[in-house]
């Protein structure tokens, strides 16, 4: 319907948290805003403010607009004129899951507006996301917050949200360089050996106790070896800051595929004596951010109806 507009709130969110390599996935309350207007078809209209904004395309190969593209399709439906009004917060290139966030935004904003015609479960949104980002680690906490585990069936890709311990309290540390996901997918071996396979079982186990009910274990359970070590070569400040970290006694890892990373903490208290530590590392400048995760996930609704849809 030519005129009606939603507005979509999706989280930044944290993968893997250590050893849950693509099944872990934390959402963090950052969040980046957009609204979506329907025009007549043809039109498209992108305004962008914040993070990326100055690199961010404003053509039908914007995220977004092709993420609401295959909803579209996938439901028969054909994309309509748009105007997208975007406040982008989460950081770029820095792990944290800005293009799974902008993936999650496109659907939102596309179930919003075909609200009445179609009707998208939790299901059909974890499919297209998944089809969209390649793995369901990022998205899965973007769309219903909280800790998710994410896996695939053959029916397709399944998640379990958990709500997370109230003494955990994460921190995260964005770096003034970036990191491309491909490059540090690349280096990740084709094999691993089988006792380091069986060390991150125990660990990825560990976690989801440490972060649901036990946060003094999660020093121990953020231990990994199956891909930060590897990953070492390509950004070696985010390397050294973790194990600078990690050496006084904090639950430190590389946030998603680096090169931000991730503190999940046993106490608010802590944070800002690892933001202290964090400044005295040599090797690259640290912007903490101070947070709380984010239970609610991806939001949208409509302004004009004022109805609030939970993804």
């Amino acid at each position: 319907m030519i005129g009606r507009t939603v507005a979509v709130r999706v989280p930044a969110t944290s993968a893997n948290l250590g050893p849950g390599f693509d099944t872990l996935g934390l959402a963090l309350s950052v969040y980046d805003e957009l609204t979506v207007t329907e025009l007549a078809a043809g039109e498209l209209v992108i305004d962008i403010d914040g993070a990326g904004a100055e690199d961010v395309p404003r053509d039908a190969s914007h995220l977004v607009v092709r993420s609401m593209a295959y909803a579209y399709e996938a439901f028969g439906r054909r994309l309509p004129g748009l105007h997208i009004r975007a406040t982008n917060v989460i950081p770029h290139g820095r792990g944290l899951g800005s293009s799974g966030a902008a993936v999650v935004a496109g659907l939102l904003a596309a179930k919003g507006l075909l609200e009445g015609d179609i009707a998208m479960s939790e299901s059909d949104l974890l499919r297209l996301a998944t089809e969209l980002e390649g793995h369901p680690d990022n998205v899965a906490p973007a769309l219903f917050g909280g800790l998710t585990i994410a896996w695939t069936e053959p029916a397709g890709p399944m998640h379990k949200k958990l709500l997370v311990h109230r003494g955990v309290s994460p921190l995260v540390f964005v770096p003034d360089f970036t990191m491309s996901t491909e490059l540090a997918r690349s280096l990740q071996p084709a094999s691993v050996p089988r006792e380091d396979a069986v060390f991150n079982v125990s660990r990825s186990a560990l976690l989801i106790a440490a972060l649901t009910q036990s946060p003094e274990l999660l020093l121990a359970a953020t231990e990994d070896k199956l891909h930060q070590d590897y990953r070492a070569q390509a950004m070696p400040a985010t390397i050294a800051l973790v194990q600078a970290l990690r050496a006084a006694g904090f639950a430190a890892v590389v946030s998603g595929a680096g090169p931000s990373v991730l503190v999940l903490a046993d106490g608010p208290g802590r944070r800002n004596t690892a933001a202290e530590l964090a400044a005295s590392v040599p090797g690259a400048t640290w912007e903490p951010h101070l947070l709380a995760v984010d239970f609610k996930g991806g939001t949208v609704r409509d302004i004009s109806g004022d109805s609030a849809q939970p993804a």
